[in-house]
């Protein structure tokens, strides 16, 4: 291999050196010539904009109180239950299982709370329009059991809670109602 005398490298470098310094002076002076690009103005949030809804959620701090009420209930009663609250849209804020809760109870308790609030309605009396409809038990997500009890701020669901693991859904939907008691206060 041929050795480049040091004059050979210090021009190979500097040319080199030139070239990657061309390329980012050019690279600076097209994005810099390139026109701006406007970001769009934010929307304004207030209620003549006919674009945006305003809705009503629970805090956590709101539907761990009303679970909590719900385990409570349960226990007076010597029941072993457990509790989901979701919000409007049916995503779950809290689950509480109480001890000794069966492992099923998980589960239901999520999708009673769910159906609750899709239907804005106690699930045991959707339980009693499933013999008119029976093609709403095959709607994902819902359980058509008593146990379940909407929220409602001024008529419109905001929430679910569901309780499974007593013997029926009547104590369920009981403990429920206790916990949707405990948001009035």
């Amino acid at each position: 291999m041929k050795k480049f005398s040091l004059r050979a490298r210090v021009l190979t470098g500097a040319l080199a050196a030139a070239a990657l310094g061309a390329g980012t002076f050019g690279a600076v002076s097209a994005n810099a010539s390139a026109p701006a690009v406007a970001a769009p103005a934010a929307v304004k949030a207030d209620a003549a904009n006919r674009n945006l809804q305003q809705t009503t959620h629970l805090t956590v701090s709101a539907a761990t109180r009303a679970a909590r009420a719900v385990l409570e209930a349960a226990q007076e009663d010597n029941q072993r239950v457990t509790v989901a609250v979701v919000d409007r849209n049916g995503n779950t804020i809290v689950v509480l299982r109480g001890d000794g809760a069966g492992p099923q109870s998980y589960e239901s308790a999520q999708r009673k709370a769910f159906t609750a609030v899709s239907w804005n309605a106690p699930t045991s009396e959707l339980a009693e329009r499933l013999r008119q409809a029976p093609n709403l038990k095959d709607i994902p997500g819902t359980l058509f059991l008593g146990g379940g009890a909407p929220v409602r701020s001024e008529g419109a669901p905001i929430a679910g809670i569901g309780v499974a693991g007593a013997p029926s859904g009547d104590l369920d939907e009981t403990f429920a109602r206790a916990g949707v008691a405990a948001l009035a206060g």
